[in-house]
């Protein structure tokens, strides 16, 4: 990255509830000098909406921050499944610009789990569609159900989609682009043995990228170890850039260009 121009980068998924308060300000100054100039924290539990809303008054003049709520599908069983209702009660404010993140995780959840898991998912979707906001979806060892479950709620009305933290199979990202959804990259796709999913970022239609960090998770390349941050999603573009035979400025603006048309709130 040295010696490279990057502006106008947006961090589409981090956790910035994983951060002290007092460590805000420099991550988020960080991530301005690393030519960032927006990221979305994302919810993990509803019941945390209101934290996920004031994490967003953290924003400067020069960063911006978003939110999305609800529940990711490892804490399914801590609360009885929220209504579509629910869902979009808590979503009632001009920062939160998504809903999720949610899905389906059959590394974590056992097979009991697994119906909640799809239940939770498809009321967040419910919400996602009445809103008119993107569903930002977690796929772990799930994409045939996470494909059916997509298939199955656009035949009731299409919805927004998001894919993010791509590691699964094409046959995923090729179903969330054909249901007119995008595909989110992180740090993953640096890694020295995740080839196949440079492969994907490259075979992926322009207009269906992003770029994140998943922070403070899955560091990329040359940080692997170290806790991530929004920053670091230079490293994911400038790996992607090259991958795909893309200037670096040109790139940046394809994925900040996808991130807005996707994110109509944020605009």
């Amino acid at each position: 990255m040295k010696g490279a121009t990057v502006t106008g980068l947006i961090d589409s998924h981090c956790h910035l509830d994983h951060y002290a308060d007092e460590e805000l300000p420099a991550l988020l100054t960080a991530a301005k000098d690393a030519g960032v100039s927006g990221v979305v924290t994302i919810g993990t539990r509803l019941a945390n909406a209101d934290e996920q809303k004031r994490l967003t008054g953290f924003a400067t003049p020069d960063v911006r921050v978003w939110c999305t709520v609800g529940t990711h599908p490892d804490h399914v069983d801590e609360a009885p499944v929220p209504s579509v209702e629910e869902i979009i009660s808590r979503a009632d404010a001009p920062c939160v610009i998504g809903i999720g993140e949610s899905g389906l995780d059959y590394f974590h959840g056992m097979p009991e789990v697994r119906p909640r898991q799809q239940e939770s998912f498809r009321q967040h979707i419910g919400a996602a569609r009445a809103l008119n906001v993107p569903i930002v979806i977690h796929a772990r060892q799930a994409d045939d159900d996470v494909a059916q479950i997509l298939r199955e709620e656009t035949e009731k009305g299409a919805f927004p989609i998001l894919l993010h933290c791509f590691a699964s199979g094409m046959d995923l990202a090729r179903c969330v682009v054909e249901l007119g959804g995008y595909v989110s990259f992180s740090g993953i796709a640096t890694f020295p043995k995740c080839g196949e999913f440079r492969d994907a970022a490259r075979h992926l239609p322009a207009d269906r990228i992003l770029v994140e960090t998943d922070a403070p998770y899955l560091a990329p390349m040359p940080y692997r170890g170290k806790r991530n941050e929004p920053s670091y999603v230079a490293c994911t573009a400038a790996c992607l850039a090259q991958e795909r035979g893309q200037e670096l400025a040109e790139f940046i603006e394809m994925t900040t260009g996808n991130f807005f048309r996707l994110f109509r709130k944020a605009a």
